[in-house]
């Protein structure tokens, strides 16, 4: 059986103000404290267009490979419900801003249909009344529709990485699905031949990992049915986080008719081609561009996911690469500066870190000053008071051994004092130089740099005259 899958991405834009209205743009303010008479829908109340609203989805629609409607308009949807003060909902039906663009991931590409502008209407919390909450009313959305061209649960989800990622990575939004700027419906149908299945809606999808689990059970559902020889209903459902299944909450016997028709307050919006170079001059690097270049300074794969999976962590790699040994700085940051960043909870910008201290540090491990041991203990004093990094080598006599005289003079006496172990050396025993090297660095108090001292404790090893033992 073969199953067919579209995806619906709602998200919110983090322009300072509303899409038609000069209210703050900020939800989790105090309820209805950034609120206005257009978005309470007072009657004679005129809407007014946000350009930072156009030039973040212009943004989006050179991200996402769209060609791009020059002239619009925006369309009145008009249904009834709680949530929606004015009767209906400005957004874009003819005329979306963009359409037939795609994303590629792995070696597929996701086609997209279409890209449009709209407002979010208000937040309703159900309780033993319906209260609204007007601060998300007005709160600047993009749709992003997919065609029908997802055949599996991965593909979804690798899709959903992927465009989340680019969003991020734009600075139009903060795509938190936890949170409600980025919302997920998905539309899956099974077929058992070449037509496209009857498609049945899942909605209330809290994470992207939940997409994919959504998915699956839906298809599992179909195909029972289909085998069983039951007729698929086209429905909405909604996934149910704690069984990690689909529960039906309507059927669709009949289209919604919205009765859309051009939005008569607004006026038609000219793009033209000034416009778009400015919109194509502010385009920041996005990730396709950092992984390459990431690659080709030799940095590896593990690193290279985990700084593009975090932006703060990234933009902080970005402003020190040019200073510094890259792969030396991705190992730190990757590592102990991150692991040091989610064990207190903290952000990168709520520590000590900066980039003169860090450059200092990756200095130090460069020139062999300090070892990869002595950098985790470092790092750490560096995140909480921000203190130079040699000035914390200093006062922890942490300097590494590295002169040449200095370390011959040490694997000497290691060898000289332990003649057994060299012995089961010269007879091919692979621990003996385990025990050897650990002795080295005992004798050095953990200062000798371990390379060279592994390099001269073999050279010594291999000059040394067996007849002597």
């Amino acid at each position: 059986m073969k199953p067919t899958i579209g995806i619906e991405v709602h998200v919110e834009l983090k322009s300072m103000a509303k899409v038609f209205s000069l209210s703050k743009n900020s939800f989790n303010d105090e309820e209805n404290s950034n609120i206005n008479v257009i978005d309470l829908g007072y009657p004679g109340t005129l809407p007014k267009l946000n350009k930072k609203v156009i030039d973040m989805a212009l943004k989006a629609c050179f991200a996402l490979n769209f060609k791009i409607n020059r002239l619009m308009h925006f369309d009145r949807k008009n249904y009834f419900y709680p949530d929606l003060p004015k009767g209906y909902q400005i957004t874009q039906q003819d005329t979306p801003i963009g359409y037939d663009g795609y994303l590629e991931i792995a070696d597929k590409k996701i086609y997209l249909e279409r890209m449009h502008i709209e407002e979010d209407t208000c937040k309703s919390l159900h309780t033993t009344d319906t209260l609204l909450n007007f601060n998300r009313a007005g709160v600047p959305l993009i749709e992003i529709v997919t065609k029908p061209c997802i055949n599996s649960s991965e593909e979804a989800v690798q899709y959903l990485e992927k465009l989340r990622e680019t969003l991020l990575y734009l600075g139009i939004s903060d795509v938190k699905i936890e949170e409600g700027s980025m919302r997920c419906d998905v539309n899956v149908s099974v077929s058992d031949n070449e037509k496209l299945g009857t498609k049945c809606e899942v909605k209330n999808i809290g994470s992207i990992s939940n997409v994919g689990v959504a998915i699956d059970y839906e298809i599992k559902r179909q195909e029972e049915l289909i085998k069983k020889g039951e007729k698929i209903v086209e429905q909405t459902r909604r996934f149910d986080d704690k069984t990690k299944t689909t529960v039906l909450m309507r059927y669709k016997e009949t289209g919604n008719d919205y009765r859309y028709f051009p939005e008569p307050d607004i006026p038609y919006v000219y793009i033209d081609d000034n416009w778009l170079e400015q919109v194509k001059n502010d385009m920041p690097i996005l990730t396709d561009e950092l992984k390459n270049k990431y690659i080709n300074l030799g940095i590896n794969n593990n690193n290279i996911k985990t700084i593009i999976a975090n932006k703060d962590i990234c933009n902080f790699f970005e402003s020190v690469i040019l200073n510094v040994n890259p792969n030396i700085a991705a190992n730190l940051l990757t590592g102990d500066v991150l692991s040091y960043l989610n064990k207190n909870f903290i952000k990168l910008e709520e520590s000590k870190l900066n980039k003169d201290n860090f450059i200092k540090l990756v200095e130090l491990l460069d020139k062999k000053v300090i070892s990869s041991k002595q950098a985790k203990e470092v790092i750490n004093v560096l995140l909480e008071t921000g203190k130079d990094p040699l000035n914390i080598v200093k006062e922890n006599k942490m300097e590494q051994i590295s002169d040449d005289n200095i370390v011959l003079d040490i694997v000497r006496k290691v060898i000289n004092n332990n003649l057994d172990s060299v012995k089961d050396f010269k007879e091919g025993k692979d621990r003996a130089i385990k025990y050897l090297m650990g002795q080295v660095m005992k004798e050095s108090k953990g200062q000798i740099n371990p390379s060279l001292a592994n390099e001269t404790l073999i050279s010594e090893l291999n000059k040394f005259d067996v007849n002597k033992l």
